[in-house]
């Protein structure tokens, strides 16, 4: 029986190699970037050879594909638990100070703002950071438009529209805020972006 055979007869064993080698992986990009990092570092850090690692994923683009899919895992899931909330507009504006803090943390933001700057130069994860953008824009659109309606405010196409990029872009930037100005005061950076939450929410 082959590797390959193995590992697709225990899908745990195999979930569990995968995390093992995405945990490795991102130590090593952290640490040296996506380019900086080779296969044989990942490799090492995962504790497992080179060619055991292609089993799992095809190179470093698949990887980083990988932790794109975990984090709309991860934002999928606040987005449904946001849903059986019975106020959505409350309950995010509720969730800024959390939201904010976990945002500007280092280790929050690095592999981030690596992904981000992989797109940048890297059609093939280009296109896999706009799928995963557009996925999660259409889980929240309606949780916006009902939340709004809620509150008889305007639910136009173009009023949603601005509000989803603009509430999207207050969250994506505040990695580049921290990386910037490593001093700013996180709490009155709270403030600031819940003044400026409840606007885009409530009016």
């Amino acid at each position: 029986m082959t590797i390959t055979e193995k590992r697709h007869q225990d899908p745990e064993r195999a979930a569990g190699r995968r995390r093992q080698v995405l945990d490795a992986a991102a130590a090593c990009f952290g640490r040296s970037g996506f380019h900086g990092a080779s296969m044989a570092e990942i490799s090492k850090a995962a504790g497992m050879s080179a060619g055991h690692i292609y089993n799992y994923f095809d190179g470093k683009d698949a990887i980083i594909a990988a932790f794109v899919e975990q984090n709309v895992e991860r934002v999928s899931a606040l987005l449904r638990d946001l849903e059986t909330r019975g106020d959505p507009l409350q309950a995010l504006l509720d969730d800024v100070p959390k939201s904010v803090r976990e945002h500007i943390d280092r280790e929050t933001w690095k592999l981030p703002l690596e992904i981000t700057a992989e797109a940048s130069r890297n059609p093939t994860i280009a296109a896999v950071v706009h799928d995963a953008d557009r996925r999660t824009r259409a889980q929240f659109r309606p949780i916006l438009k009902a939340g709004r309606e809620l509150h008889g405010l305007p639910v136009d196409d173009a009023t949603l529209e601005g509000r989803l990029d603009a509430i999207i872009s207050v969250f994506q930037g505040l990695p580049v805020r921290a990386q910037h100005n490593p001093d700013l005061d996180s709490e009155a950076l709270v403030a600031a972006c819940t003044v400026a939450m409840k606007a885009l929410l409530f009016t």
